[in-house]
């Protein structure tokens, strides 16, 4: 019996053998996996950074300013200091009234073998020359071709007698958090410099209603402004434009315009000198959870619009309180993707636009107009008031509401023609005033449909109760300016 018991426990491994065998395949495996990772990953950055340097440039701008304007940054305003450095420039300023100049500095880079040239339009604004400097050394002038303030973005054009280098333009759109980016330019003035990082967000906006900006941790500072954002193709995905930071250094939040922003803005810019943008004519807002639930939307998604003035949408019959659900074949997530959408549609083309209006689906085609021909543009006027409308107060959903009066809309700063309840006051620990409802806001819709007197509106919150809606849509002005706000009803 003995041999037997050895031969069976010579073929069972023991607890302990097991674990070292599959500690033994697990550390193979990982070293594998830290090989393939390493041959993935380049050893060196080098190769690229020479390969794409000769298109980045730097760029100088000098500017004739009044003598006695006073740098900014020197010393803070009323320092104990303020007087002796004024006293300072003084004697060394023979006519402190004779203008001078200012010299200022960014990046860029050559993107066709022409010359032309794209930077940020903050270093150039108001230049009276600019000059570029190749990584080589040479330097040219550059003529301004266009800009547009919306993106910060300019292009430049130099003349030379050669081809010059120059880089392509990446689609941004498939950058992804955590790919691998360098960014090129002269920061705080030092020469041409490289930093790499990686891809930390994507579609961040700064304070454009155009923006897209790719956020990174690569060292973007004072200078880099107008550079290049390249990923591991040698490819521009992005025109490096801001950073976040408490102290004006790189602190490893960046952001770079994206290229599919960019390269639409440059088309226009060498084809017309100018931009030219879709322009809808509608003043929109987000669509919250409680106005999709007051409206009978089944998700919450698309742009509400406030206010439709003279312009494309009302020629093609769109209304205020439509909420506008597809724009020429593209799902609208919310407002700012619907005014990027807009922007970046060619003037004069018609679009199908499909709206949501009082529970059903309504496709509207629209001409588009230009967005720069049509900044100033005012709503409509609204309804003529009831003149016999009845002047008493009542008390809904924490509001204090009143029919417009003549003497109320000349209290008020109102129009004539303004129709709609004021707002005498609000109850402070009401929903109402929690969602922003203030003295003077003036109601002019309240369940999608107008209101004029107070009957008006008991009738639309009955109307909105006996659908058995959670909550009632209002459309509320101040100022002028229109917002959508729905409120609660109670019991």
């Amino acid at each position: 019996m003995q041999p037997k018991a050895i031969a069976l426990s010579r073929q069972l491994p023991s607890t302990a053998y097991l674990r070292a065998f599959w500690f033994s395949i697990l550390t193979l495996a990982f070293v594998i996996a830290q090989t393939i990772v390493a041959q993935a990953r380049p050893e060196s950055l080098a190769p690229l950074a020479e390969e794409i340097s000769p298109s980045v440039v730097n760029i100088t701008t000098s500017t004739t300013v009044a003598r006695n304007t006073q740098p900014r940054g020197i010393v803070p305003e009323g320092s104990p200091f303020e007087d002796f450095f004024r006293e300072f420039q003084d004697r060394n300023n023979n006519n402190p009234q004779q203008p001078r100049r200012s010299s200022a500095l960014g990046s860029g880079f050559v993107i066709s073998e022409d010359g032309f040239v794209v930077t940020n339009n903050h270093v150039i604004e108001g230049a009276d020359e600019i000059l570029v400097e190749f990584f080589n050394g040479n330097e040219l002038k550059a003529e301004v071709v266009g800009t547009d303030p919306n993106t910060d973005i300019a292009l430049l054009k130099v003349e030379a007698d050669l081809q010059l280098p120059f880089v392509p333009f990446g689609n941004s759109d498939t950058a992804r958090v955590g790919d691998w980016v360098i960014a090129m330019g002269n920061p705080l003035g030092q020469g041409f410099s490289v930093s790499a990082g990686i891809v930390s967000a994507r579609n961040r906006a700064l304070s454009g209603a155009y923006d897209d900006y790719i956020q990174t941790d690569a060292a973007i500072n004072r200078g880099n402004s107008g550079g290049p954002l390249f990923n591991m193709n040698g490819e521009v995905i992005g025109v490096n434009t801001a950073i976040l930071s408490p102290n004006g250094g790189s602190i490893g939040i960046g952001f770079s315009m994206a290229s599919n922003v960019v390269t639409r803005v440059i088309d226009q810019l060498k084809e017309f000198g100018e931009t030219r943008r879709g322009w809808l004519g509608v003043r929109i807002q987000d669509v919250t959870d409680d106005i999709a639930e007051a409206m009978g939307l089944e998700k919450v998604a698309g742009a509400l619009v406030t206010s439709v003035p003279e312009g494309p949408a009302k020629e093609a019959g769109m209304q205020d309180g439509d909420v506008i659900l597809n724009f020429d074949g593209v799902e609208v997530a919310d407002t700012r993707g619907l005014v990027r959408q807009v922007g970046a549609s060619p003037v004069g083309e018609t679009v199908r636009v499909l709206v949501f209006r009082e529970g059903e689906t309504v496709t509207l085609r629209v001409t588009l107009g230009r967005r720069e021909e049509a900044d100033g543009a005012v709503p409509a006027a609204a309804p003529a008031p009831d003149e016999e409308a009845e002047p008493q107060t009542k008390d809904i959903l924490g509001l204090s509401l009143q029919v417009l009066s003549d003497d109320l809309r000349a209290e008020l700063g109102l129009e004539e023609s303004q129709a709609g309840l004021a707002v005498t006051a609000v109850d402070e620990a009401s929903e109402a005033f929690e969602k922003g409802l203030r003295t003077g806001d003036v109601i002019t819709e309240a369940g999608q449909q107008t209101v004029e007197t107070l009957a008006d509106f008991e009738d639309r919150l009955e109307e909105v109760r006996e659908a058995g809606r959670k909550s009632l849509l209002l459309l509320v002005r101040r100022g002028g300016d229109p917002r959508f706000v729905a409120l609660g009803l109670t019991e």
